[in-house]
């Protein structure tokens, strides 16, 4: 493989560190089919659909259906090429620490631990793992929060236990360097965090890593999945949680230090990030404190 695998940025949602997506539709003509990598341990469970593995230096085929789990910065291509008419490929990313930098180095979690490490190779499970975890991975669709952290290490004892699978790469093969996209990201993301509260123009964060505006903005898209604005906009309203809970401020304070400067704006997006208003999202986590 010649081409340098680009770096993936995954954001989980509000108030997740797991992201869950499903596709019903053909995904290999679009952005996700590239050949790319990403810090975040990667779980995918096709139902249903035909396709291709291309995971580090393996390639094969499947047809009907797999559950594969892809290792931390191990490089790979987008999977499915077509589904059946009922067909689903669902996808599970989350750090190895999502839970704590620690969590998962205590006794009881020592086969969780390893299944990482054989992650890094790649590990396809067998038709009878598939059939008993499938379901679960699909469930995660429609918990949050608590319930999908604790249905998700159910999914990982299953797979940590299941006796019956097949390292892809047994020679080995993670991408352990960082190329040049990922010193870019980090230098975005960082600029982010220390300037939310301001107004940063495209024009600023464009010359920050040396791009012109409209490649900025395309290379943006294709590496986080959002627009700039939205990610900057979901950093604020992340900061505007935090002083609800933490502050006596009100929630026009709120608001403004949080780096809107247009409160009726600032309302229509903390709904539609949080699924809440301000005033209930306070009112709510307060009482949950109590």
């Amino acid at each position: 493989m010649n081409i340098k695998p680009t770096y993936e940025k995954i954001s989980p949602s509000f108030g997740n560190s797991i992201l869950v997506k499903q596709h019903n539709k053909n995904v290999n003509n679009s952005g996700t089919a590239n050949w790319h990598f990403h810090p975040e341990i990667e779980l995918v469970y096709v139902n249903k659909g035909k396709g291709k593995r291309h995971i580090g230096n393996h390639l094969s085929y499947f047809n009907n259906s797999q559950l594969i789990l892809i290792g931390s910065n191990l490089p790979h291509y987008g999977f499915t090429d077509r589904f059946t008419a009922n067909g689903t490929e669902t996808i599970v990313q989350f750090k190895s620490d999502f839970l704590g930098k620690s969590f998962f180095n205590v006794p009881e979690m020592q086969i969780i631990s390893l299944l990482f490490e054989k992650a890094k190779k790649g590990v396809l499970f067998s038709p009878e793992t598939k059939k008993i975890v499938g379901p679960k991975i699909e469930s995660l669709l429609n918990l949050e929060r608590f319930n999908r952290v604790i249905k998700l290490l159910e999914i990982l004892k299953d797979l940590s236990l299941s006796q019956d699978y097949m390292l892809l790469n047994v020679d080995g093969f993670a991408f352990e360097t960082r190329p040049q996209d990922s010193a870019k990201i980090d230098i975005i993301f960082k600029h982010i965090n220390n300037n939310f509260q301001n107004h940063i123009s495209l024009d600023e964060i464009a010359e920050k890593v040396s791009m012109t505006v409209p490649a900025f903005c395309r290379y943006f898209k294709k590496a986080t999945g959002k627009t700039f604005t939205k990610l900057v906009n979901e950093y604020r309203v992340v900061h505007a949680t935090k002083l609800l809970l933490e502050s006596q401020s009100s929630i026009t304070d709120v608001c403004f230090e949080s780096g809107f400067n247009n409160f009726s704006h600032f309302n229509k997006l903390f709904k539609e990030i949080t699924g809440k208003s301000a005033s209930k999202y306070r009112s709510e986590m307060k009482l949950m404190i109590q």
